[in-house]
């Protein structure tokens, strides 16, 4: 092997295996299968769709330094590679950035080759290069041996002569002279001052793109100058190109109309003090886990229907924001993230519908603290995006709130960065959410799905493949008037020739519901992250994460489950000193009302619940009782004793007389009729009253008689025979057969365990350094399997592959041989699949027609038949 590598290959066998790993880090898809030696994961490297995943994983200045390396000489010395960034007047923050673009591209196999060679692999360069159907993103069009191809001899005299230069009858030295004319600075300036003003415009609108214009048939005297000169060469029929040579010229040498070596600064910032940040964002949190738990008793007996396509129907999705008093987009938030957090779930049934699952009934027992950890875990990781709740599929469809198609695979990366982003900034500190949009735009400015993309990616869906990579910019603009060409497509005026709209692409959408959604959770206080927030992300307050500017420095998505769960309890601890304490008092009122102060602890909460209706929430709750209420409490079983006693117990101030007397009232009348099943009866001891209930009219449907002075009989069932009597006034209680009091008290709806839903993964999931240490070794095995030099093999014919090829009684022979001497052998393996395979193997034992060898290319004891063994050959220097 020379010194200077020749291939991709080749370059890989020098790097160390810290460079391989670095390399199937960053590249995971190469790593599925494990490559069987560096030639095949140099090919897979290049290969067109791992390529596109790469290319969408650079930040903006590496992906402009590959733009750069696409249009430029292959391959590049680096100094030229400099001058097309930095241009003319050069620029120190490109120099100062450039190394480290290169060495991304170089550590990631898109670039390869030493500085004075450098060279985009192939599959880029076509990704990334000009072209009349895929216009760069630099805005060059084709060098002039391109645009000139196929043109006549004839023609090319005519330019040489109208540009000053000697003529020649040889094609290829008329184009060199062309193209040196036009990169020359001086003598293009020469050639520049001499042409009209008004071809001077022309050019100056092609400048940056795109390159392509129109043209009649008889063009005016300034566009034949630069015809006749070459500065516009044809492109078809009716359209003419500005090489490249010349705008590179015209731009000062550079390739980009904005070099962004460094990131968008995260300004301006605003500084609170850390503890009321915190105090903000607990406030926040614990405002989430009343929303959730309010969600789950609303849902208590039983969520709305499954609509038959999945998901939540808009009816019911406004009925759950009424019942949460928010917003329908909200709503999707607070179901969207009890889905994930495995709380709420369909039932399964044949009427299938919305419940809690038994998790839910855990989750409500927790300590707030744990109850938010739990909450924050299922969301970190998540997937699942309700911002596009109510928004079109594909097919035009509604996207439903609880429904399929709302997955995002980008979703946690985008999340996690952005919280990151925060991170990096001293505690307590809060910036616009335009300037975090700015820098992931700049980190990822491929990832959004919007302008700016790279040409002829795979396409995707939102169930978590990537998204499809639009055309960089326009086609050929549109055919000019007789005077002009075309003038180039909006959103290439220079000053933002590369631009996003802010808007338009994915990745800008998750980042800002991100931040939404960090918010309502208490992660973040005032638009600065909490310090419990600090540590879900694993970040201690005041540590910054990597350097700007590094495009490795954005984190993936969270790492397992058993990870994120983690984080999220040391979280949890930092939060619960901040969290209100529950109360064990309220404050009753003369008004028939109970103010709550604060949080009440559980078994209070429960209790007034039944007791009371919640008239308004807040800071304090405010509870109203009401005959039904205390019916209610009542029917659970509870007597007026007990709810005097309660009362008394639990108030800061004395219960007001109107409330006994309202409860004493209930209670009184409670019970004094009871309904049973004969089909249905009605007894009570005081016969003056069921004379009267039989003399009144709304008694009629339910067609009552005597029985007895004490007893009536009914034609309804006893639970309509309750509500009739109800709505005529009557506070009437079911009894049993036995004669008790049947404790009306609801039963819960619950679905069968279900668990979280998983997160759709966005590409190959990260490989541990387990696996990587093991990929690499294999790599080197199979890379010495086949590369070692091998001894001559006396076969008559050769076998296709170059597998070694000898009869049976050699490869015996030569197998025994190999055990006594313990030496390694080349072997040819053809498997039970008839797929062959080269394998360095060192023989340990031959017996009963097999062969246990270690085996290099796999670093294990193997065990292979004979029979399959095509042939075997020693190594010619024991390398192994």
């Amino acid at each position: 092997m020379t010194d200077t590598p020749r291939t991709l290959a080749e370059e890989l066998r020098t790097r160390t295996d810290s460079g391989l790993v670095g390399l199937l880090r960053a590249r995971p898809d190469l790593l599925n299968p494990v490559p069987g030696d560096v030639t095949q994961l140099a090919t897979r490297a290049g290969t067109r769709g791992s390529v596109v995943r790469a290319v969408e994983r650079l930040d903006r200045f590496a992906l402009q330094t590959a733009e750069a390396l696409a249009v430029a000489p292959d391959p590049c010395p680096y100094d030229t590679l400099a001058a097309l960034m930095a241009g003319d007047a050069g620029d120190g923050a490109v120099a100062a950035e450039l190394p480290r673009a290169v060495a991304e591209l170089r550590a990631q196999a898109l670039v390869w080759g030493p500085d004075d060679r450098l060279r985009l692999v192939r599959t880029a360069r076509e990704l990334l290069a000009p072209g009349p159907a895929h216009p760069s993103p630099t805005g060059l069009g084709p060098t002039v041996a391109e645009a000139t191809s196929g043109m006549s001899p004839g023609r090319l005299q005519e330019i040489l002569t109208a540009a000053g230069l000697p003529t020649t009858h040889d094609p290829v030295s008329a184009v060199a002279a062309l193209t040196a004319l036009f990169s020359d600075r001086a003598r293009m300036a020469a050639l520049l001052d001499r042409a009209p003003a008004e071809a001077v415009a022309v050019l100056d609108k092609l400048l940056w793109g795109p390159p392509y214009g129109g043209v009649t048939d008889r063009p005016a005297p300034h566009l034949q100058w630069l015809l006749d000169r070459g500065l516009l060469l044809p492109a078809g029929a009716r359209n003419v190109v500005l090489p490249r040579e010349a705008a590179l010229h015209l731009r000062g040498g550079r390739t980009h109309h904005s070099p962004e070596p460094v990131p968008p600064a995260l300004a301006p910032t605003t500084e609170r003090d850390p503890q009321l940040v915190d105090n903000a964002a607990a406030g926040q949190a614990f405002t989430a886990l009343a929303t959730v738990e309010e969600l789950l008793k609303e849902w208590d007996l039983g969520g709305p229907p499954v609509l038959r396509a999945g998901g939540l129907s808009v009816r019911d999705l406004k009925r759950t924001a009424t019942a949460l008093d928010t917003t329908e987009q909200l709503a999707a938030f607070w179901l969207e993230l009890a889905y994930a957090a495995g709380l709420i779930a369909s039932d399964g049934e044949a009427d299938e519908r919305y419940a809690a699952t038994p998790a839910a009934e855990e989750w409500l027992q927790l300590p707030d603290h744990e109850r938010w950890a739990v909450l924050v875990a299922g969301w970190l990781p998540s997937t699942r995006t309700p911002g596009v709740v109510g928004s079109a599929d594909a097919k035009g469809r509604a996207l439903a709130a609880l429904g399929p198609h709302l997955d995002r695979s980008p979703a946690p990366e985008v999340r996690r960065r952005a919280l990151t982003l925060l991170a990096d900034l001293p505690p307590g500190t809060s910036v616009p959410a335009t300037a975090v949009l700015s820098r992931l735009r700049w980190e990822r400015p491929l990832r959004g799905g919007g302008a700016g993309t790279v040409t002829g990616a795979a396409t995707g869906s939102a169930t978590g493949t990537r998204p499809p990579m639009a055309a960089a910019a326009t086609t050929t603009g549109p055919a000019a008037t007789p005077a002009t060409p075309a003038t180039p497509a909006a959103g290439n005026a220079p000053g933002a020739p590369e631009s996003t709209a802010a808007g338009d692409d994915l990745r800008s959408r998750l980042a800002q519901e991100a931040l939404t959604e960090a918010e309502l959770l208490g992660v973040t206080g005032r638009g600065a992250l909490s310090s419990h927030g600090r540590a879900l992300l694993g970040t201690e307050p005041g540590t910054t994460g990597a350097a700007p500017g590094t495009s490795g420095s954005a984190p993936g998505p969270a790492g397992t489950t058993a990870e994120v769960a983690g984080t999220a309890a040391r979280a949890a601890a930092l939060l619960a000193p901040l969290l209100p304490e529950p109360l064990d008092h309220l404050l009753l009122q003369a008004d028939l009302t109970a103010v709550a102060p604060g949080p009440l602890e559980r078994p209070l909460a429960e209790a007034l619940d039944v007791l009371a209706d919640v008239e308004s929430k807040g800071g304090a709750t405010v509870y109203r009782f009401t005959p039904a209420s205390v019916r209610r409490a009542l029917d659970a079983g509870r007597s007026a004793a007990e709810l005097q006693e309660f009362l008394r117990t639990h108030s800061r101030t004395p219960v007001p007389q109107p409330l006994s007397y309202l409860i004493d009232d209930v209670a009184r009348r409670h019970g004094q009729l009871r309904v049973g099943a004969a089909t249905a009866y009605v007894r009570c001891d005081d016969d003056a009253l069921l004379s009267e209930i039989l003399a009144d009219r709304r008694a009629a449907t339910l067609r009552l008689r005597r029985l007895a002075p004490t007893v009536l009989a009914a034609q309804a069932s006893p639970e309509q025979l309750l509500d009739g009597l109800r709505a005529m006034g009557y506070a009437p209680a079911a009894e049993s057969a036995a004669g008790d009091v049947l404790i009306a008290r609801a039963d819960s709806y619950r679905t069968p365990p279900r668990s979280a839903p998983t997160p759709v993964p966005d590409g190959p999931p990260a490989p541990d350094g387990t696996l990587l240490q093991a990929a690499v070794r294999a790599i080197r095995a199979g890379d010495l399997a086949a590369t070692a030099e091998r001894k001559p093999v006396p076969a008559p014919t050769p076998v296709a592959g170059g597998l070694p090829r000898t009869t049976s009684a050699e490869t015996l022979a030569t197998m025994q041989a190999a055990v006594l001497t313990n030496s390694a052998l080349w072997i040819g393996y053809v498997n039970a699949d008839g797929a062959a395979s080269q394998r360095v193997i060192a023989p340990v034992r031959v017996e009963g027609g097999f062969v246990t060898a270690y085996d290099h290319t796999a670093d294990e004891v193997r065990t292979y038949p004979l029979h399959r063994i095509t042939g075997v050959a020693e190594l010619a220097d024991d390398t192994v």
